[in-house]
């Protein structure tokens, strides 16, 4: 979609680590509202952290926003006007606007040492007040900085925070205060030259010309030097005099009503990827963290999202990660494609898994076709499915049973109905679902008096090597009469030899 408003939003992570839900939650949020409004996506990398980050988790990055359909109009690959989109290939332009800020009074060097900070912080514990910088070296007169580097000290660039109050609507929650002198003097620059996030976010976005700044709750403390350095940058030439409307969205709790960060298993894209959860499934769950379509109405398209979302409409409340939800939601996904649909989402787990060649025969294909329909309504994500299907596509030389249903089901008590069965289906001549069926229950149920469960769940994990399978009379027929017959013997040995 080509930009058609003047809304321009921004997601812009940190290569650090593995993309997690959380952070995704918020490009979603980002992407809706530009696709909404017809503005511009813009995908940014802050990657000045050269300790921290890695190419591996840029590219990670990448990955993830296709990977959920989240297309940007500027960012890596892309381009745009303002390229380029990696902070780190932007040293120049902070670098000289750091010197602008400095000529123009809006920052000084700081000599404190580590030790002196602190014992500020101390002191400020011991007065019961916030800890913060207490502006030692606000207004140094020339002489004490003329030693202090006699010494060798190092300094940092800290920003001069203005005496009064910051106020400002919030998208989402409101009008937000924050008392004067409560955010103190900070760093912008680091002892080493090197830029941090307090100077370099709110650079970009005013060079960028960002209108709307939709991010997390955890960093709505932060919005007062935010504004104040917009505000600096504004005095000192840079920017359109505009500042951007800011929204904080909420937190994202896990397990025991904590904030979700990357280090909890299950905020890690890649374990959903890895399970088998849809684009559709997960994007369609990180939506209602926070905001929904409509009261009654879970399920939803990326599509009918752009269509309905409304900034303003979304909670301030804090939102749970509840993975059983997110789990069922994606099960109602798998249930809504069409069988060739599946088959083809289906088809890199089984090559992973080694079940289907990497050029798949049409033998193969042609089965897994057939074995669709099968599980599509007893799966929640597409790993279960191979599990399930598991059975067809290995040789009777490979197959093994699950040694827990094993000893459940293969028992000395389970040897008739097994020796049974085998006669039974040695004798069908039309291999399909229905004369199986008819063979088996003729056998079982009628001619040993077993009920269904009894009769059938030692047949059920003597061939598909599992309690839980795809129906078990059309598994049968998919198996074929021969290997069919083979397992059974191999089951009969294994039960009259169980204790």
């Amino acid at each position: 979609m080509s930009p058609s408003s003047d809304v321009r939003v921004r997601f812009c992570p940190s290569p650090t680590g593995n993309p997690h839900v959380g952070m995704l939650r918020t490009a979603l949020f980002n992407w809706a509202f530009a696709r909404h409004t017809g503005g511009t996506f813009i995908f940014r990398i802050e990657d000045t952290d050269s300790a921290r980050d890695s190419e591996q988790s840029y590219q990670a990055l990448l990955d993830a926003l296709r990977w959920m359909h989240l297309d940007w109009d500027e960012g890596p690959e892309v381009g745009g006007p303002h390229e380029p989109y990696r902070q780190s290939q932007r040293m120049e332009i902070y670098r000289s606007v750091a010197e602008k800020l400095r000529a123009a009074g809006h920052t000084y060097d700081c000599y404190c040492t580590p030790d002196e900070l602190e014992q500020g912080r101390e002191r400020a514990r011991q007065e019961k007040r916030p800890p913060g910088y207490e502006g030692t070296c606000r207004d140094l007169p020339n002489e004490v900085i003329a030693r202090y580097q006699s010494e060798g000290r190092s300094s940092v660039v800290r920003f001069r925070m203005t005496p009064h109050e910051t106020r400002w609507d919030d998208l989402v929650r409101g009008e937000i205060t924050f008392p004067a002198g409560q955010v103190p003097d900070y760093v912008i620059v680091r002892a080493n030259g090197e830029p941090l996030y307090t100077l370099v976010n709110p650079v970009d976005d005013i060079l960028m010309e960002v209108t709307h700044v939709l991010r997390g709750e955890d960093l709505l403390s932060s919005t007062p030097r935010q504004l104040a350095m917009y505000e600096a940058l504004n005095s000192v030439g840079i920017g359109s005099g505009k500042l951007p409307q800011l929204g904080h969205l909420p937190y994202v709790m896990g397990e025991g009503n904590k904030k979700l960060s990357k280090r909890d298993p299950g905020s890690s894209l890649q374990m959903y990827i890895d399970e088998g959860y849809l684009p559709e499934g997960l994007t369609n769950y990180l939506a209602l963290l926070g905001w929904s379509l409509a009261d009654d109405r879970d399920r939803f398209s990326l599509g009918e999202m752009v269509e309905a979302f409304d900034i303003t409409r979304v909670s301030g409340s804090p939102a749970r990660f509840d993975l059983k939800k997110c789990t069922a939601l994606n099960s109602d996904w798998i249930r809504s494609l069409t069988p060739g649909d599946l088959t083809a989402r289906l088809l890199p787990f089984m090559q992973r898994d080694g079940l289907v060649d990497a050029q798949p025969t049409a033998e193969q294909l042609l089965l897994l076709d057939n074995a669709v329909p099968l599980v599509q309504e007893r799966i929640e994500t597409l790993r279960q499915a191979v599990a399930m299907v598991r059975f067809l596509f290995v040789a009777n030389a490979e197959f093994a049973v699950d040694p827990d249903d094993a000893g459940k089901f293969l028992t000395q008590e389970a040897v008739p109905v097994l020796d049974a069965a085998h006669s039974a289906l040695q004798e069908v001549e039309q291999w399909q679902t229905s004369a199986i069926e008819d063979a088996l229950r003729a056998a079982l149920v009628e001619g040993l008096g077993r009920k269904p469960k009894h009769a059938f769940g030692p047949v059920r994990v003597g061939v598909t090597g599992r309690r839980v399978s795809p129906p078990l009379f059309e598994s049968i027929e998919l198996l074929g009469q021969a290997s069919t017959l083979d397992r059974l013997q191999g089951a009969l040995r294994q039960a009259r030899t169980s204790g």
